[in-house]
């Protein structure tokens, strides 16, 4: 059983912009000097980009893993994907931190965050044992899901908007655009998320171009997204976090019908659920192709890991700053390696020589 191309679109389009929806539109306003809007775009291209080489890869309809063996060899072919594995858990630390923070924050700010949030990494540990191809029919659902949320919570924000607040556009010059581009990379991984996918998806002629149409309509609501929301908050959008939370609040008809935005704030919360956990389970699906998809294997490399990102959160429950710090600014270059670098260079693969 393979994704079908409409649930991967689903995904490009509706569910990989969430991600981009909790920390990052205050953090790029810090690092842009509140000129977000160039740098988020640039990320935003160059994953498209990547992400449409990805997608030719779909044509050979083999697994990454089965690319690389019949290229480099099994031993070679392990190792690579034991080091893609292995970024991809590194990558998941920011997601799965941020859902902890949104779920104190936003939804039990009076309980204490370990307590409410453990219970979501047996979610994980379910999600992860099940085989990629299972999340085709989860988009199928999330995607409208996303789709209806971010209207309604992006319709409630227009009432409390100053778009004259971006003007001038470009003002940080290129300190801001570098810094801004460099230091937010952390949340732009999808390229590597499609890479898992090889070989997963259904393979029609046009994919490629059909899949980048989608991520860039995806790019393009998350742009829309910081403009409302640095429209909003001016500047005072460097101190307003869970941006997705808060910027419907100023709907003029909350006083009568209460907070009826949270509607659209929970459900797009279920929809960051799942894609936070998609990079472990992407780790755990990618281990299975090297190692054999063995019985025992994948429950086994899902609860560890799971459990692994619980002691994790435990031990890191009051030091979000400086893990986000060393990720983003200390090590920023890993991702740029992994997301821009790498996946383009799976297409210099070579197809088995026929005898």
């Amino acid at each position: 059983m393979k994704i079908k191309q409409r649930q991967l679109f689903f995904f490009l389009a509706c569910v990989a912009p969430v991600g981009k929806l909790v920390l990052l539109p205050s953090d790029l306003v810090f690092r842009a000097k509140n000129d977000l809007i160039f740098p988020a775009l640039a990320n935003l291209l160059l994953q498209a980009a990547v992400i449409f080489l990805v997608l030719l890869l779909c044509k050979r309809e083999k697994s990454l893993f089965a690319l690389l063996e019949e290229s480099v060899g099994r031993i070679a072919a392990t190792i690579i994907v034991v080091i893609l594995s292995l970024f991809l858990l590194y990558a998941a630390i920011l997601p799965l931190n941020e859902q902890k923070l949104m779920v104190q924050s936003v939804f039990y700010d009076t309980l204490p965050s370990l307590v409410v949030f453990s219970p979501f990494f047996l979610f994980g540990a379910y999600l992860c044992s099940k085989p990629l191809f299972c999340l085709g029919r989860v988009w199928d659902i999330l995607g409208p899901v996303a789709i209806v949320s971010f209207i309604g919570i992006i319709v409630f924000a227009l009432g409390g908007t100053d778009f004259k607040a971006l003007q001038p556009a470009g003002a940080a010059g290129a300190a801001g655009f570098f810094g801004g581009t460099a230091f937010t990379m952390s949340w732009f991984f999808d390229s590597v998320l499609v890479l898992s996918l090889v070989g997963k998806v259904e393979y029609k002629k046009g994919i490629a171009w059909k899949g980048l149409l989608c991520y860039l309509a995806g790019a393009a609501a998350v742009i829309l997204f910081l403009a409302v929301f640095y429209a909003v908050y001016g500047e005072l959008a460097v101190s307003r976090l869970f941006a997705f939370s808060k910027i419907s609040r100023y709907f003029s008809g909350i006083s009568v019908l209460g907070r009826i935005d949270y509607l659209f704030i929970y459900a797009l919360g279920l929809v960051m659920a799942f894609y936070s956990v998609m990079p472990v389970q992407a780790a755990v699906d990618t281990l299975g192709d090297a190692f054999g998809h063995k019985k025992k294997l994948t429950p086994v490399l899902s609860t560890a890991f799971n459990v692994m990102f619980l002691v994790l959160a435990f031990l890191l429950n009051f030091q979000y700053q400086s893990m986000q710090k060393f990720i983003s600014e200390y090590a920023f270059w890993i991702f740029p390696l992994f997301t821009l670098v790498l996946p383009p260079l799976f297409l210099l693969t070579r197809r088995k020589s026929r005898e």
